[in-house]
């Protein structure tokens, strides 16, 4: 069966080293070059696929036509996408007699779309995962082949869980490999309808609310921390990114206004929030050092931010 590998960051590289270490015939894999000043915390899927001689293609649009023509040229009999980071066309979904498969990082249908290893901490899942599915115009809305359950720490950050989830997958694809290469593999429909689709996540949406309970600003915290791109606050005028918290029930003793550093201690001030309050534990002033424990003044407050309700993620 001849394959091409749509993929991209540590989930595509695992994915196609599995399928190559099964021995699937992988004639082209399609691949992002990565983006100035991101931070790159991934293995590469097209230093891979070099290494084992695959041609590697790093397309301006990948749905372009004539690029489209040149995917026909390798004849596929099935295509995967492991985080590729675009949708692909009706028209390269098409190409391969066997159909298009997708690697999505949460158990759909919840949390179809963007970013889901973020929004579900975002949001205090518990449990999330992964599924193999098959691809159609719709975003990540096509039959099930596979899934794999991943327990969510309240620990757990973006990093700790996209390790969760990466194993995940390359269990799914050394489970499902020989079932689709032998005609076997099952499928079934999704429910749309008890599902749900979170958009694309931006630097902005990093934004404190002190009025938000402890935990939600922690959930928020630890959803954005390193690599990603964190959460910020605003504090006398300078932007305080907070890389790692911890959520309390009581704010020292005091009620004080969100936002208001109400006690500092050897292991970092104690800020009130909506409900309980936050030990910040790790920040960072913008073009500073990071800071473990720092002396921040009492009484001082941060910005408290406009009352916002939970994001809009109904829409695709």
């Amino acid at each position: 069966m001849r394959v091409i590998v749509f993929g991209y960051s540590e989930v595509g590289y695992v994915c196609l080293e599995e399928l190559l270490a099964q021995g699937a015939q992988v004639v082209a894999v399609v691949t992002h070059e990565d983006r100035p000043g991101e931070e790159i915390w991934w293995r590469s899927v097209a230093d891979l696929a070099r290494q084992q001689g695959i041609p590697v293609h790093f397309p301006a649009d990948v749905n372009a036509p004539e690029f489209v023509a040149l995917l026909r040229e390798y004849a596929p009999d099935l295509i995967f996408s492991f985080y590729f980071r675009n949708l692909l066309s009706p028209e390269i979904l098409a190409l391969p007699p066997h159909g298009g498969l997708n690697l999505h990082g949460s158990l759909l249908p919840k949390y179809r779309g963007r970013a889901p290893v973020n929004w579900v901490l975002v949001n205090g899942e518990t449990e999330t995962g992964v599924t193999l599915h098959y691809m159609v115009p719709r975003a990540d809305a096509g039959d099930i082949v596979a899934q794999r359950r991943v327990p969510i720490a309240f620990e757990d950050t973006a990093w700790t869980l996209y390790r969760k989830i990466t194993a995940a997958a390359r269990e799914v694809i050394r489970e499902t490999w020989p079932l689709l290469r032998e005609g076997r593999a099952p499928r079934w429909p999704q429910d749309l309808s008890q599902g749900s689709y979170f958009g694309r996540r931006t630097p902005e949406d990093g934004r404190i609310h002190w009025n938000w309970p402890a935990v939600r600003i922690y959930n928020l915290i630890r959803a954005v921390t390193h690599p990603y791109p964190g959460a910020f606050t605003f504090l006398q005028g300078r932007k305080l990114f907070i890389w790692w918290a911890q959520p309390l029930e009581e704010a020292g003793g005091r009620r004080e206004p969100p936002g208001t550093i109400t006690h500092v201690a050897p292991e970092g001030p104690q800020v009130a929030a909506g409900e309980g309050a936050l030990l910040l534990r790790r920040v960072q002033f913008a073009g500073e050092e990071e800071l473990e424990g720092p002396a921040l003044a009492p009484d001082a407050r941060f910005q408290v931010g406009v009352r916002l309700g939970d994001w809009d993620h109904d829409r695709e």
